[in-house]
């Protein structure tokens, strides 16, 4: 598997501390374990040491083809840059446009993430697999700004205080940078898109039947 490939994942449960190291993806995540060994920003699984901290924690807009890059070494942050987002979040994203979500992605950053001690930290971003999902909380995953632990140790920015304006500015423009990349095709002020029609029975076991 390389770092580039695009692959068709199914939405699938994961966390912040699954690894698949014999495919290069990896967890970075701090521990105290891991703290007292002296082995900060090594996989806590086969101890790789792959990414520049102090390249990525600079935070540089300029050299964010390296911070994701270096992202996509660790196996949650790769899942989202390569999952299938569904279609729902799709037309969500269309309807909004690029102005409408980035209005919508700096609220969600301030909303979830700038306080001091945000509400239920560390599951305030719904994952692939919940309904609630949509293109915002996929970036989020996929840039490690979905809590603040995951904030911290891939962005250096410390627990307990609120985020500055500054921070807010980064990572909402982290997330349209994705938004962007996956989703290439939507409009500036957005479009008109039907709403899903939810399936009937039958047909919902039809597809299942068949596979999906």
């Amino acid at each position: 598997m390389t770092q580039n490939q695009t692959i068709n994942l199914k939405p699938l449960k994961i966390s912040c501390t699954s690894t698949d190291c014999d495919n290069g993806l990896h967890c970075f995540k701090n521990s105290q374990k891991k703290k007292v060994a002296d082995q900060i920003g090594q996989c806590h699984s086969c101890g790789a040491d792959l990414v520049d901290w102090s390249r990525v924690q600079k935070r540089d807009l300029s050299d964010v083809n390296y911070t994701f890059a270096a992202l996509k070494h660790e196996l949650i942050r790769h899942y989202f840059w390569h999952v299938e987002i569904s279609q729902k979040a799709i037309n969500h994203a269309r309807r909004k446009g690029k102005s409408g979500m980035r209005d919508a992605v700096e609220k969600r950053i301030r909303k979830s993430l700038g306080s001091a001690e945000p509400t239920y930290d560390g599951r305030q971003t719904p994952g692939a697999d919940s309904d609630k999902a949509n293109a915002i909380h996929y970036a989020q995953h996929a840039t490690a700004c979905c809590c603040r632990k995951c904030m911290e140790y891939w962005h250096n920015i410390p627990l307990g205080q609120e985020l500055t304006e500054v921070e807010i500015g980064y990572f909402s423009d982290l997330v349209m940078l994705y938004i962007n990349e996956r989703l290439p095709f939507i409009t500036e002020n957005g479009e008109k898109v039907p709403r899903l029609k939810p399936l009937r029975c039958e047909e919902s076991s039809s597809t299942e039947d068949e596979g999906g």
